[in-house]
């Protein structure tokens, strides 16, 4: 119990700062690029830290794996060059005895990025989808002050100033038919509701004109609706009827393929972590960061390719090659040593 908590201390004292850094890095490049879309809608601090959030799941699924991988094989790398493998062993700890300690805590990491990668992922970009359309929409209607000619809907409007969303002595007016209609009004608001815009009048009146009769009506608040071009995304239920229904259309598989593949990294990598964490420090360098880094981009090459041409095949294929290829290093490099 005591050696699986020192060597649990060891992993974690590597992992938290290789992760913090990286996570850091990876959110100013996200920043980065929702910086950029202020350029094209407007957009508040609160909002951009909102719609920031919706990244974080993403950000914690492209470098979660990768930090545990070369934490976990740094760690042993590291034991290796401070003789404490070497006690270790001389206990009758052999390198798969150590790799049992780790792989409770590697389930558990694995199945942690399945739920943000299969779950949290299509939720927030939907999020995001429905934010940013929300905002476009916003920015499409761009109601001027003093401005003949404009439109809401099939209303003309005309409007004295306004203040953001506020807009101050406002006048509608719209034919139909044989009908007219003009409505005035103190002060409106424009409230986007899921991308349905609509105006709240208050304080105004409503003239209705046709051949026969004219009619007037006094209110204190009214609503005109009107929707602006929806945009083409489906409505979000969960995640599991997300991929039900993509997966039956043959929509997103080299997505779904990527997600499992990237999530299952660390678990199916474990012979590499003693295959370039153990070595002898009297004989040989420690090389397991440059090592491990190398893994990494050889899996993800292996993702690109045979992923975007197998697609759901590769779930079962990558795996297969890689375990078999790593206990195959493993049986004729530290097998025979250790």
């Amino acid at each position: 119990m005591r050696l699986n908590r020192y060597l649990h201390t060891q992993l974690s004292l590597t992992f938290f700062p290789i992760f913090l850094g990286l996570f850091f890095i990876t959110s100013v490049v996200f920043l980065v690029k929702l910086a950029s879309l202020t350029s094209v809608i407007t957009m508040s601090l609160w909002e951009l830290i909102v719609l920031f959030s919706y990244s974080i799941p993403q950000i914690i699924f492209y470098t979660l794996p990768i930090t545990f991988f070369i934490s976990l094989a740094i760690s042993v790398g590291k034991l290796s060059s401070e003789y404490e493998l070497t006690v270790i062993t001389s206990f009758g700890l052999n390198p798969l005895k150590v790799l049992k300690i780790f792989l409770p805590i590697t389930v558990l990491m694995t199945a942690i990025l399945l739920v943000i990668s299969l779950g949290l992922i299509p939720k927030t970009k939907y999020l995001t989808k429905t934010f940013m359309d929300f905002k476009k929409k916003e920015a499409n209607f761009n109601i001027k002050e003093s401005e003949f000619g404009q439109k809401f809907g099939d209303w003309l409007i005309y409007i004295s100033s306004k203040d953001d969303k506020t807009y101050k002595d406002v006048k509608l007016f719209k034919t139909e038919k044989d009908k007219e209609q003009f409505i005035i009004s103190e002060q409106a608001h424009l409230i986007n509701q899921d991308g349905n815009l609509s105006f709240k009048l208050e304080s105004g009146k409503v003239f209705i004109i046709d051949h026969k009769e004219f009619n007037q009506i006094d209110y204190e608040n009214m609503y005109i609706n009107d929707t602006i071009e929806n945009s083409n995304y489906e409505d979000f239920k969960n995640s599991y009827k997300f991929w039900k229904s993509n997966l039956k259309k043959n929509k997103d598989l080299d997505d779904f393929t990527f997600f499992i593949l990237t999530s299952i990294f660390p678990l199916i990598s474990l012979f590499l972590v003693v295959v370039f964490g153990y070595f002898n420090p009297r004989y040989e360098k420690n090389k397991t960061t440059a090592f491990a880094v190398l893994a990494v981009v050889l899996y993800y090459i292996l993702i690109k390719y045979i992923g975007d041409n197998f697609l759901l095949h590769a779930i079962y294929i990558i795996p297969l090659i890689w375990i078999i290829a790593s206990y195959i290093l493993y049986s004729t490099t530290i097998k025979k040593e250790y």
